[in-house]
């Protein structure tokens, strides 16, 4: 089935709401909810389902084993009843937002984009809970959709999969990196997070680093 970037949104968000917007609070906590849920995604993208490895919330991993979700992996604490955003993701720990706000404010520099944290006085997921929402604010302009343009998004699929060159001794297909290198949801040729233009030309130069046999032989799958 062909990948439809405005129905993936769509469902996500509704998957989110409910999520979220629980039915334990009061009508007026629940439009509040899903008011500040809808201004959430205007700023921070559409709701997904797990990062690029290349993106800036979760690029402080170990180079062995790359991350497509916040966590302790890649420098956060505290996180608990999380829903993913392109450029942002909110969680809802029961006690010590602050420490969530921490860990994010002790990322290593990112050379493009600012890692965030704020604590909402908003109520998500469940009475009791203390949402947090970490931001990811890029220095460039991003395109329309909330889409990282290519001139971002390949120099960094580069500083990410250029070194595995030391260690490697075996090269993945792009059938096996696509969700690593695009996201999800994703189809063949682009994501929530990358136009067909910036994924195609994203395959290519993988494609190209492969064929040299920089990472050694392609596995057989």
């Amino acid at each position: 089935m062909a990948f439809r970037a405005d129905e993936a949104a769509i469902n996500g968000f509704e998957r989110a709401k409910s999520y979220l917007v629980s039915r334990n609070f009061t009508p007026a906590e629940r439009s509040r909810s899903e008011r500040t849920l809808l201004d959430i995604i205007d700023e921070c993208g559409p709701v997904v389902e797990g990062y690029p490895t290349w993106h800036p919330l979760v690029s402080r991993h170990d180079e062995h084993n790359p991350e497509t979700y916040p966590s302790d992996r890649c420098g956060y604490q505290g996180l608990d009843h999380t829903v993913y955003f392109a450029h942002g993701f909110l969680t809802c720990p029961y006690v010590n937002g602050e420490k969530v706000v921490a860990s994010a404010d002790s990322l290593p520099h990112h050379p493009r984009a600012k890692i965030t944290a704020e604590i909402l006085d908003v109520p998500f997921y469940n009475t009791g809970t203390q949402a947090v929402l970490v931001r990811c604010e890029w220095d460039a302009m991003l395109e329309p959709g909330k889409l990282v343009p290519k001139s971002l998004a390949v120099p960094l699929m580069l500083e990410q999969e250029m070194p595995v060159w030391r260690w490697s001794s075996r090269a993945e297909n792009w059938e096996t990196m696509r969700p690593y290198l695009l996201g999800a949801p994703h189809g063949s040729r682009s994501s929530l997070f990358v136009s067909q233009d910036t994924a195609l030309a994203m395959k290519k130069i993988y494609l190209a680093m492969v064929e040299s046999g920089m990472f050694g032989p392609v596995k057989m799958s």
